[in-house]
């Protein structure tokens, strides 16, 4: 990986130049060679209640001296089976039974083969395509790429991914065909609608999208309204709607279930970073209760599953990550200390004369950068601004999560912090004084040149 590479996220070193991690605690990470950094960002928003955590840890070995791995197909687990009880009661509306999963892109790629596997049991076998939207990012197997529209992560690949829909990105900061704020639900569903029409709705299988939008836009939220619209359209053709909360679900952005805050509820749902909390890889498809019903009954089992779905270990670990977050009263504390977090960003660069937009919800935050605040213009990708800020925050003893072109695929600077849950407010203002540092350091130097 080049580490000059424009069109890339979190390619902050070549491989070879890349620190070499030798501890971890609570919300900070050591090098070998002792240098400290504070996780602004929860590694890719995966860390969520920090480190080394004794309760985890303590909960995986006992498993191990147990089983690491009671294969699913033949054995359930005491692990497997609360993690699922844990999943069906936060999630609630219905989405009752999760398939576990060994992370994200397994987790998506899980969800799409559910979508076509039940409109199959209904009868609905012409059901095979899917619509997504640009400026998205599903994951890194075959099928997750296709219904990607990132466009420098899936161009080595074009050619051999299955055929998809793009629609708009929903941005407020960047509406799509410039219309008014509150009309961007409306032109939105019905560009959805079209599309649908266009190819015939008995030959659309699922409309998939992130609630919050993560690597490939930067913390964008759906606009107000957005999501509702979406899904009248779904339901409307018969299509079903596949919310991908890997990044932002599970309390990320201050609910167990990110599309809680636009009072919709999927059919179909992937999750994964804070189920396990990077701990060991853990990941979830969940569908509504009567569509695992639906292909139980159909087909007997739900025809998706690798050799490590559901592994026993890997259940314990969300059971004890899951636990400390519901005790501790995490997801409260991350909308309460998000919006704290906003604010406080707001008042240290929102005038800065190169931050176009400070947004997100809870601790999912996204800073862009931008060359014009007035016209937005995006700063040439040669300049690779969000690296340039990357770097400097190493530099700092600060991570934080960057990612480029999110304006168009090729131009565009974000930078993404995502702190752990639990962590404190000390420690938050540490992240936020850092970055403040590193943004000023940065321009500092982009001005001389």
């Amino acid at each position: 990986m080049s580490s000059h590479d424009s069109n890339s996220a979190v390619r902050l070193f070549a491989t070879q130049d890349l620190p070499k991690v030798a501890f971890g605690q609570g919300s900070y990470i050591t090098d070998v060679d002792g240098k400290r950094y504070i996780d602004g960002s929860s590694g890719p928003a995966t860390y969520c209640i920090g480190h080394g955590n004794g309760e985890v840890n303590d909960a995986i070995k006992a498993q191990l001296d147990q089983i690491a791995h009671g294969y699913r197909y033949m054995f359930t687990s005491d692990s497997l089976e609360d993690l699922q009880a844990i999943i069906a009661r936060n999630a609630g509306g219905g989405l009752t039974h999760s398939v576990l999963v060994s992370g994200g892109s397994e987790a998506v790629e899980s969800c799409l083969k559910i979508a076509l596997q039940y409109q199959t049991a209904i009868g609905q076998k012409s059901r095979r395509r899917f619509i997504a939207r640009n400026r998205s990012w599903h994951g890194n197997t075959l099928g997750a790429l296709s219904i990607s529209g990132f466009a420098q992560r899936r161009a080595p690949y074009v050619g051999a991914l299955i055929e998809a829909s793009f629609m708009s990105a929903a941005n407020i900061y960047r509406p799509p065909a410039d219309i008014p704020v509150e009309q961007i639900g409306d032109y939105c569903a019905n560009e959805l609608d079209k599309e649908i029409c266009k190819l015939g709705a008995e030959t659309v299988c699922a409309f998939v999208f992130e609630p919050v939008v993560g690597a490939a836009g930067g913390a964008v939220p759906a606009p107000p309204g957005y999501s509702k619209k979406m899904r009248e359209v779904c339901d409307k053709h018969g299509v079903l709607m596949i919310a991908d909360e890997v990044m932002c679900g599970v309390g990320r952005t201050g609910d167990w279930r990110s599309l809680s805050f636009d009072d919709v509820v999927p059919d179909v749902m992937s999750i994964a970073k804070g189920l396990g909390g990077g701990y060991m890889p853990l990941g979830a498809s969940v569908c509504q209760q009567h569509i695992a019903d639906t292909l139980f009954e159909k087909d007997g089992v739900i025809l998706t599953g690798h050799t490590f779905a559901g592994h026993t270990a890997a259940c314990a670990a969300g059971v004890a990550v899951q636990k400390i977050i519901e005790r501790e009263g995490l997801v409260e504390k991350v909308k309460r200390d998000g919006e704290w977090m906003l604010g406080e960003l707001h008042s240290m660069l929102g005038q800065h004369p190169y931050i176009g937009d400070i947004r997100g919800r809870g601790f999912f935050i996204g800073v862009e950068f931008v060359k014009d605040r007035e016209s937005k213009e995006p700063f040439d990708p040669e300049l690779s601004v969000f690296t340039k800020i990357g770097r400097e925050g190493f530099a700092n003893g600060l991570i934080t999560y960057p990612v480029g072109g999110n304006v168009d695929g090729n131009r565009g600077d974000i930078t993404i912090i995502a702190p752990p849950y639990n962590a404190t407010r000390a420690e938050l203002t540490e992240i936020l004084d850092k970055f403040d540092i590193t943004v000023k350091a940065v321009f500092s130097e982009v001005n001389k040149s």
